[in-house]
């Protein structure tokens, strides 16, 4: 697995540049756990002071300082992303590889399944839950039922390159040795797929941090919890950018858009790297 980064990085800039913009950002929300600031507590420094040399990312309307809140915001975030893409992971794998492998009845059924949530109108449910839920609707069950809506598109990937790898060679030599169905699954065909799964596990933390940030944006997620979401629905309520306040917007857009920026460099690079052609050219041409 080192080796494959290492190559990537020295043979795909788009990879480097990718690592680069999400290593900062990630670097950043670790910052918060040096913090001695509590994210929760409004008024502790001046409010509304332009960024300096004192507050870096200046200060907003509810006296918070903006380089701290967003570091807090940041992790929360990422670690919703992450969670998403974790339990995402292991429905998508687990149907695409039972399918992919065992065929027919079972293929069928999970597959009818695996087209409902493909059918589903993802915002419209969320929404729905956040009316029901209220309060209870915190990251963990966000994320869960986020999860739960993420998966049908990764799962049919995974089905297609499971499909060919139930004929191949190595797979009939496991059936005769004995070996179960949940091994060769899991043990034999799993690490032929594992590329796709970091490769759509980028695009899912993608999806997954832009609909959370959509969803706190409009006030349907927990507010009081320090999200990108939620800072700039803070901003919003508090019209920063009229009262000229930009720096409580700005700078929130900016450092996520570098992430999705770095998201997708890492994805379009590992997509890149799965096709052995368009490898081959790239360390040719390096």
């Amino acid at each position: 697995m080192f080796s494959v980064f290492k190559d990537l990085l020295r043979y795909n800039t788009e990879f480097a540049i990718g690592v680069v913009l999400v290593g900062v950002v990630v670097v950043y929300a670790g910052l918060s756990f040096f913090s001695s600031v509590d994210p929760t507590l409004m008024y502790t420094v001046m409010p509304d002071m332009a960024p300096s040399a004192e507050h870096w990312f200046g200060t907003n309307s509810r006296g918070q300082d903006m380089f701290w809140q967003l570091s807090f915001a940041f992790r929360n975030t990422l670690v919703f992303g992450l969670l998403v893409v974790v339990l995402s992971r292991i429905i998508s794998i687990t149907v695409g590889l039972v399918s992919g492998y065992l065929g027919g009845a079972t293929d069928r059924a999970l597959m009818f399944v695996n087209d409902i949530f493909v059918a589903l109108p993802i915002f419209p449910i969320l929404v729905l839950f956040y009316f029901t839920m209220r309060s209870d609707l915190n990251t963990v069950n966000l994320a869960f039922l986020m999860a739960c809506l993420g998966w049908p598109f990764d799962a049919r990937l995974i089905r297609s390159v499971a499909l060919g790898l139930r004929h191949r060679e190595f797979t009939r030599h496991a059936v005769f040795s004995g070996m179960s169905a949940r091994k060769i699954m899991f043990e034999e065909h799993l690490p032929y797929v594992m590329p796709i799964i970091f490769s759509t596990a980028m695009a899912n933390l993608i999806w997954a941090i832009g609909l959370e940030v959509t969803l706190a944006v409009l006030g349907f997620t927990n507010i009081n919890i320090p999200t990108v979401g939620t800072t700039i629905y803070w901003a919003n309520n508090h019209s920063a950018l009229v009262v000229g306040v930009w720096w409580w917007v700005v700078i929130p857009v900016v450092l996520i858009v570098m992430l999705f920026i770095g998201l997708f460099l890492l994805a379009v690079s590992i997509n890149e790297y799965i096709d052995p052609r368009s490898r081959l050219r790239r360390m040719e041409r390096a």
